[in-house]
């Protein structure tokens, strides 16, 4: 035991056995990188988050196709709060009708579904040139901090109950290819129940292989905000055009925008444990 005892003395003294300095090291170093590991993804809705497209696009398009149509429709920015509460576009055509009177010829249920379809096709199309033609930016803080996240190699992904083809015009034209091509893209019909319900942020951990407890959603409505919950996801909610008329007592976190709420990936990071 004592030729034992002055053997591995001697091996500390020559580097051969590490000393206890030397072992605290590689314990923060394993601390540090599980820190980093803790975050399983940061999931983004579209609208309002991404950019503040609810009253100065998605509305301007429903208006265009209604007019189009020859629709006296008009949905004014409070009307279309109000329509915010049900997710989806068609869904949020419905529930208008519904309330207000269906056009004339469209009584019966078939006829009502395929004016509803009609209708969004081509809204989707005029938003998506509203996109293309550069009249709705990017909101303040959000490239920054998908690049962040990106160059720490943290998975990003978009959740949104809009169309997936608008909202990936969206990210292609305002992010970039390279960024769009790193972005899964979870929107529209994809899942059946859409928000407040939690499928579409379940469907994307399921599909990314996130696990829920480690996501953080950025989100900016109160069905957004209770869909990731639901989720069983942390949420920062970032203030869009709408958000005065809203409860987002749940949130992990409010705060105006990305850059004034400092939200960095450290940050992040921190809020996923």
């Amino acid at each position: 035991m004592a030729k034992l005892a002055i053997a591995l003395l001697l091996g500390a003294a020559h580097g051969l056995v590490p000393s206890t300095q030397r072992l605290r090291a590689p314990r923060r170093q394993l601390r540090a990188e599980t820190t980093r590991m803790a975050l399983s993804a940061l999931l983004f809705d579209c609208d309002g988050v991404l950019a503040d497209t609810e009253p100065d696009g998605h509305r301007v398009a429903f208006n265009a196709a209604f007019k189009e149509k020859g629709f006296p429709d008009v949905w004014t920015v409070e009307h279309y709060g109000e329509l915010l509460e049900t997710g989806g576009g068609k869904e949020r055509m419905t529930a208008h009708w519904n309330a207000e009177g269906w056009p004339a010829g469209y009584e019966d249920g078939d006829a009502q579904q395929a004016l509803v379809k009609e209708l969004h096709l081509r809204k989707t199309a005029i938003f998506n040139e509203l996109i293309e033609a550069g009249e709705i930016p990017l909101r303040a803080g959000v490239l920054r901090l998908i690049d962040e996240a990106l160059a720490e190699d943290v998975p990003v992904g978009v959740c949104s109950t809009s169309s997936e083809q608008a909202v990936s015009n969206l990210v292609r034209v305002l992010m970039g290819e390279e960024r769009f091509a790193q972005i899964p893209i979870y929107a529209g019909d994809i899942v059946k129940a859409k928000k407040p319900a939690p499928d579409v942020y379940l469907l994307a951990a399921e599909q990314m292989k996130l696990e829920p407890a480690k996501c953080v959603v950025i989100e900016d409505s109160s069905i957004g905000l209770a869909a990731a919950k639901a989720a069983g996801m942390k949420c920062i909610v970032t203030k869009s055009s709408y958000a005065a008329r809203e409860d987002h007592s749940i949130a992990d976190e409010i705060v105006e925008d990305l850059d004034q709420g400092d939200v960095t990936i450290a940050k992040v990071r921190a809020l996923a444990g």
